[in-house]
This record gives structure tokens, C-alpha cells and sequence, in this order.
């Protein structure tokens, strides 16, 4: 094993550990622990995968900055939500764009396959939280159209390519945006002690396996570049 691929699993490891810190605190309403842990997760994450990674895709990296951001102006839901929703809606436009790139040619029918579930998904959220949205209406709008198209584009590659790859990145995306959607149901609709749990970890699973796609594809004749 080299020192580099030494160095990789060290910080896999530290993602790992400091994602059961914050999620540990949480179970336990630990916000002293919640504040220390919940900051270095996306920093591990983008250790590992500099560390992993022989051509440094930029785009992922910066979605990973803007995720640590989001995370950071997360950590205060009350007043600085709205800056957390603009972080992470960076983000999502970048995974769009990131994995929208080498789709080719797509079919009508693949279109329209991707396209209808995340349509009828955008739909209902914004339907049942539209009465708690209030002046967050139009961001939060926004933001569900954005999340719903990372959705679409996701399921795309995967109607594509078929292969487990591929499928990695789709979970992950789906994962991503069960995560988001509990966040707004947390906050705008009705309010539940085990939503906090479910919404780090849905998201830690998520940002991880979009990471370990990235890293396979740029083995695999890198089809995403930055």
C-alpha cells in the first residue's frame, strides 16, 4: 500500500467517525457536539477524495465547499436558513451540471422517464408545504426545482448506462433529496424529534456515494470532468 492510498483510508476513517460524532449528538441533543463534528464532515470528505483522486475535478470540489458552507449556515436554522438553502442550491446547480456533461444523446422516452417521477415528487412537496412557506415561498420553490432536476439527471445517467456505477450516483441523489425534504418538513410543516437523525444521515450516505462515484468514473475513463 502506498502512503497515498494509506493517507485515503485515514481520512475515510475520519469522515466516518466525525459523521457518528454529529449523529450521536444529535440522539443525545448534543449541540455543544453537533457544532464541533458537523463542520468537519464535508472537509474529510474532500481530504479523502483530493487524496483519491489523480485528476481533481474542480466543479466537485467546489460543490463540496458550498456544501461545507451550507452546512456551517445550517448549524443556525433561524436566522441564517435562507444563506444555507442559497449554499446548498449552489450545490445542486453544480451536480447538474457535473453529471449532466457525456450524457449524449437522450431519448424522448428516457426523458420523459427520468423527468415525470422528480415532477410529480416537486408536485407534492411544494403542495404540502406551501401553507408554512410563507415568505420562503420562491426560495424554497426554487430550490425543489433544483434538487428535483439533480433527481432527473441522475436517473438519466443511470436509464443510460445501467451499471452499478451508475446506480451509486442515483442513490445518492435520491438520498440527497430525501434528506432536503425532511429538513423542510422539520421546518415547515410539522416538526419531529427523529427528523434531525434521518436528515444527517441520508445526507452523509448521499455526499458519500456521489464521492465514490466520482472517484470510479474517473477510473473508468473519467466521463466526469471539471
Amino acid at each position: 500500500m502506498t502512503d497515498k492510498n494509506h493517507l485515503s483510508k485515514i481520512l475515510l476513517f475520519v469522515f466516518l467517525l466525525v459523521s457518528l460524532i454529529d449523529i450521536i449528538a444529535i440522539l443525545n441533543n448534543s449541540s455543544l457536539w453537533q457544532t464541533i463534528a458537523k463542520p468537519l464532515i464535508i472537509p474529510a470528505l474532500l481530504a479523502y477524495y483530493i487524496t483519491s483522486s489523480k485528476s481533481k475535478n474542480k466543479l466537485y470540489i467546489g460543490a463540496l465547499i458550498f456544501s461545507f458552507a451550507g452546512d456551517v449556515l445550517l448549524l443556525d436554522k433561524s436566522n441564517l436558513f435562507l444563506f444555507g438553502i442559497g449554499a446548498f442550491l449552489i450545490t445542486q446547480l453544480l451536480y447538474v451540471y457535473i453529471f449532466s456533461k457525456g450524457l449524449g444523446k437522450i431519448s424522448r422516452t428516457n426523458k420523459i422517464r427520468a423527468g415525470i417521477p422528480f415532477l410529480v415528487y416537486f408536485i407534492v412537496l411544494i403542495t404540502v408545504l406551501k401553507p408554512g412557506l410563507q415568505d420562503l415561498f420562491i426560495p424554497v420553490l426554487v430550490y425543489g426545482l433544483a434538487i428535483s432536476l439533480f433527481g432527473t439527471v441522475a436517473l438519466l445517467n443511470y436509464l443510460i448506462k445501467r451499471d452499478v456505477i451508475s446506480l451509486r450516483l442515483f442513490t445518492g441523489a435520491v438520498l440527497f433529496i430525501l434528506s432536503d425534504s425532511f429538513i423542510a418538513f422539520n421546518k415547515f410543516h410539522h416538526e419531529r424529534s427523529f427528523y434531525p437523525v434521518i436528515i444527517m444521515i441520508t445526507y452523509i450516505v448521499a455526499q458519500y456515494l456521489i464521492a465514490t462515484y466520482i472517484l470510479k468514473s474517473e477510473k473508468n475513463t473519467s466521463p466526469v470532468e471539471g
